[in-house]
């Protein structure tokens, strides 16, 4: 007999004409609570205030942590359970984002855990016509758990070498075409901030091009995605109790590998080209040292005030090489400063950038779970990047407004004539406990984000 359970709404006949089961589920706490009553085990929705697709998305993050938990097989749901609780929302974004939440909910990094083997109740959804929403749901929520098994993987594993192969392995047979550029040509592209931030690592540097083309004749669009696999500080060495999540520092890059595979499996209508900068930020004695000056393939030097401010140095080689490839539009996403976290906190990142297209990827991220909220850039601020060495500074010389001089630095590498928005995603990179479709550890953010927005701009 198969282990199942059946989800329904709480003013379900089921619920309502038994006054003990009634009672019983109007008391209990959350959005939802499991009743048994003759013989069959239930999760019963509970009333809602103010329905969102985000709150449809925690909801169903919720019943599946839980029932996966209690290692039942099947849950089965109906159509009209949702539609008569979300009336507001159409069918199809409500259904998508339910099954996204649903499979995002109960998902498990265990890969060196020897105890612990990852279960997942399968979720039954039935109505007439439900099958491509399902299956969007499922192609989102896949995309965003490859962001979250990058960021997951410890830094042994996934590293400048080993992460090209990840990548390589995850898109064959798909219509993304992978790149790798290896040191010598790194070298060859006179990409010399990658060159110098890799200098102390073991590992050689790479650069990652993943190449997607559902339209050719749609502008291009590129995504820059910082890859640092590991962040010490170098010599500016990190301080700190515990700093095993700089393993997550690779977040930007994660973030467009995973909207590429969003993209990708929708069969989406877009150019794109994703650009991933990879090292690891080691001390060493052969690492850079404070004080020294990068010459960039675009004429500009940079003296290193710090060299924990290194995402900024090989995210200025991604958006030089976006402007050789052209590409008309530029979003580059980093775990850059933990000035935004300070600004914004741990549930929304940051934007900079064109304020209309700033304002266009806000609106996706209401949508689509990924908030994030526009940031200025403060003209008077930029002075605070000069060097007396070189053409401008890695840090600034004021002690406040981090995130916004981390964005004026990359500003002066943005190609002209291209629209450019820069993400700072430290602040949600991570979550400390389980709740509603996020677990404990990486949250995945920004796949959704930059699909979404790559389809919008090519609409």
């Amino acid at each position: 007999m198969t282990n199942a359970v059946k989800i329904m709404y709480q003013d379900d006949a089921t619920i309502q004409k038994n006054e003990t089961v009634k009672r019983f589920v109007s008391n209990q706490p959350g959005d939802h609570c499991s009743v048994f009553f003759e013989d069959v085990h239930y999760v019963v929705i509970k009333k809602i205030a103010d329905p969102s697709l985000e709150k449809i998305r925690n909801l169903a993050g919720n019943i599946s942590r839980n029932v996966s938990a209690s290692k039942v097989n099947v849950a089965k749901l109906k159509e009209e359970s949702l539609t008569v609780l979300f009336p507001s929302s159409e069918k199809g974004d409500l259904l998508t984002a339910f099954v996204e939440g649903w499979e995002l909910g109960a998902y498990q990094f265990t890969r060196y855990q020897s105890d612990t083997t990852p279960f997942q109740t399968e979720l039954e959804l039935s109505g007439e016509g439900v099958e491509p929403f399902v299956a969007a749901g499922k192609n989102r929520a896949e995309a965003v758990t490859f962001s979250r098994d990058l960021m997951n993987e410890v830094p042994n594993v996934l590293n400048p070498e080993t992460f090209p192969e990840v990548l390589k392995l995850h898109f064959k047979g798909t219509d993304v075409e992978v790149d790798v550029w290896d040191e010598g040509r790194i070298r060859q592209a006179e990409m010399n901030g990658v060159l110098t931030v890799c200098r102390g690592s073991k590992y050689q540097p790479r650069f990652v091009e993943l190449i997607y083309q559902g339209d050719a004749s749609k502008p291009l669009v590129a995504l820059v995605g910082k890859g640092v696999t590991f962040d010490t500080g170098g010599i500016s060495l990190k301080s700190g109790k515990d700093i095993s999540d700089m393993r997550m520092d690779m977040g930007g890059a994660a973030a467009v590998a995973g909207a590429m595979s969003l993209l990708a499996k929708s069969k989406a209508e877009v150019n794109v080209v994703a650009l991933i900068p990879i090292v690891e930020n080691m001390p060493d004695s052969q690492s850079v040292l404070p004080g020294e000056v990068i010459h960039y393939k675009n004429g500009l030097t940079v003296q290193v005030g710090n060299t924990d401010a290194e995402g900024r140095l090989i995210l200025a080689d991604g958006l030089i090489r976006a402007g050789e490839r052209q590409a008309e539009y530029i979003v580059d996403i980093a775990t850059l400063t933990g000035a935004i976290v300070n600004a914004l906190g741990t549930e929304i990142g940051g934007v900079f950038g064109d304020e209309e297209l700033s304002a266009t990827m806000k609106r996706i991220g209401e949508r689509n779970g990924d908030f994030i909220w526009p940031m200025p850039l403060i003209e008077s601020y930029d002075q605070s990047l000069s060097s007396d060495y070189a053409d401008m500074n890695n840090i600034s010389s004021m002690s406040e407004a981090g995130a916004i001089t981390a964005a004026l630095f990359l500003r002066r590498f943005v190609p002209d004539g291209a629209k450019w928005l820069h993400v700072d995603m430290a602040g949600v990179m991570d979550k400390s406990k389980a709740s509603g479709y996020y677990t404990k550890s990486a949250t995945g953010y920004g796949a959704r984000l930059l699909a979404d927005y790559t389809v919008e701009l090519s609409n």
